[in-house]
């Protein structure tokens, strides 16, 4: 009995952990897009269905839409998407080592593509460049997260968590259906493109080392945490 409830709370313990931590990387989220889309005209670099909408109306001769860094965005986010999801394949679900891994690489492209706007800030190549490495880096993000499969909380997108937070509050009023992961996923979005937004008044790549910050702290403790836990099961 007391090693069933150890096992039951270690559950509980990694579950408030992944869910978090994937809060966290749903500001993050919201920080690259503000960059993205008021830095690098109107692409989004995290979620891709604002870019599928604006790639459509753009190759209807819509005039002044960046046809060809919004399609490179999607390119590059459905190349790391795919890559994250081929080497996650063969590890096991949730936060593991390749985890770890494939989270860092996202951290890297994303201080990366700070470091390139820094140092060539006005360059249309270098922001062709940025807008490439941090899309991917979203991609690989996106991965992770499925692979963690907190619900309702892909880190990159919150159009069905609206939907089901909406149609759970409706259905059943009550504290617990409005105050719960799926508003704190809309409001971490949401504040990230707050952030976004302020840090692009100071300068383009404070936006993505703010966001590569915040993603290195999350591989980081995710790493530690899980490590502590493997330990911890391992002693009992």
């Amino acid at each position: 009995m007391a090693m069933s409830e150890s096992a039951s709370t270690g559950v509980d313990r990694e579950a408030r952990r992944d869910l978090s931590l994937m809060l966290v990387l749903t500001f993050a989220t919201g920080v690259v897009d503000a960059g993205g889309f008021l830095g690098f005209d109107t692409v989004f670099l995290g979620n891709m269905t604002g870019n599928v909408l604006i790639l459509g109306m753009g190759a209807a001769g819509a005039d002044g839409l960046p046809v060809f860094s919004l399609a490179l965005a999607l390119v590059a986010f459905i190349v790391g998407a795919g890559i994250a999801s081929l080497f996650l394949r063969s590890g096991r679900r949730g936060w593991s080592p390749r985890m770890t891994a494939v989270l860092a690489v996202s951290a890297s492209l994303v201080a990366g593509t700070a470091v390139l706007v820094c140092a060539e800030p006005k360059a249309h190549v270098s922001a062709m460049f940025a807008v490439g490495m941090t899309a991917g880096a979203m991609g690989l993000q996106a991965a992770a997260a499925r692979n963690i499969g907190v619900a309702d909380v892909t880190t990159v997108v919150v159009t069905s968590t609206i939907t089901a937070w909406a149609i759970d509050m409706y259905a059943r009023p009550g504290r617990a259906t409005i105050l719960n992961r799926r508003l704190a996923a809309i409001v971490a979005i949401l504040l990230g493109a707050l952030v976004g937004a302020l840090l692009i008044k100071v300068a383009l790549w404070a936006v993505f080392a703010v966001a590569a910050g915040v993603s290195a702290v999350v591989v980081v403790c995710g790493h530690v945490l899980a490590s502590a836990s493997v330990d911890g099961v391992t002693r009992v």
